[in-house]
């Protein structure tokens, strides 16, 4: 049976150090052989929740796979497929409370529509952490628990701002029907960007910092400056790292190709850390 050191020893064949180290961090939150200077720079950047275990990759997973299967077979279907996908995540990497809490709103978006109900997230993020409470009530002092659902509670009450392919399709059609010249174009694509970027590292870190500084003694004043450099090559080196380890599992030189342009991403995430780090006050602590 496949198990997950099968999996990152595909990656560990595939990229170098700390390359490896960094994805399977990003992937399962593997961060064993992550070296000491990198996990120092993550954290004084405030970046070390990219290597472990989040909602984002579940979020990245019902993307990937509602999206396709929608396509192709009735809504329904697509829905408990996903989450027959979701379950197998979770049983793969484990259940740590970030995952979990993730899972069951992933699963409870997917399930809304199918009853005739629209999913709202407070009430769907209520639900959840609510929910596992009820099952395993020692998770109120897990400091994992505690992250996971303040940074979600504050991405929905103040993380407005989504950059789906309807939003870009309405900004694009404003612009067309104005005749802005192409620098204003580009212009205004990447105001929209980093606008979204800085809002959703913004309100993730509204209820985080207090207890970040509180267990940790230590807060980041260039994590905003990080997390926009580096947030966009999150979910792509996500994506590339799943495909990565499916193809390396099957047949290990077809991995190598998709190793390449994976580097890239995970080499731009690294030196943005690694810089920002040596900013002068980049961190405080008490």
């Amino acid at each position: 049976m496949l198990s997950l050191s099968d999996v990152t020893a595909v990656i560990s064949q595939v990229l170098p150090e700390p390359h490896a180290g960094l994805l399977a961090g990003i992937l399962f939150g593997v961060k064993t052989s992550l070296s000491s200077e990198l996990k120092n720079a993550l954290q004084i950047t405030g970046t070390l929740h990219i290597v472990a275990l989040s909602g984002m990759n579940i979020t990245i997973l019902v993307g990937i796979f509602f999206s396709t299967f929608v396509r192709l077979v009735p809504r329904w279907i697509s829905s408990i497929v996903t989450i027959g996908v979701i379950a197998i995540f979770v049983w793969f990497v484990g259940s740590s409370p970030s995952v979990v809490r993730a899972a069951i709103m992933g699963c409870i978006t997917l399930l809304a529509p199918l009853t005739g109900r629209a999913s709202i997230a407070l009430v769907t993020w209520s639900i959840a952490s609510g929910g596992m409470l009820l099952f395993h009530p020692a998770w109120i002092g897990d400091i994992s628990y505690q992250l996971s659902v303040l940074a979600t509670l504050g991405m929905i009450l103040f993380s407005k701002t989504t950059l789906d392919a309807k939003t870009w399709q309405v900004l694009y059609s404003e612009i067309a029907e104005k005749q802005f010249p192409r620098w204003y174009r580009w212009y205004v694509y990447l105001r929209e960007i980093i606008k979204t970027e800085l809002t959703t590292t913004l309100s993730a870190q509204v209820f985080t910092l207090p207890l970040l500084f509180v267990v940790f003694g230590r807060i980041s004043l260039i994590s905003p400056l990080t997390n926009l450099l580096i947030g966009w090559t999150i979910p792509i080196s996500t994506v590339l790292g799943l495909l990565l380890c499916f193809v390396g599992i099957l047949w290990l030189p077809l991995a190598y190709p998709v190793g390449w342009v994976t580097w890239v991403f995970l080499e731009f995430l690294i030196k943005a850390v690694l810089l920002t780090s040596h900013i002068p006050l980049a961190s405080i602590g008490r």
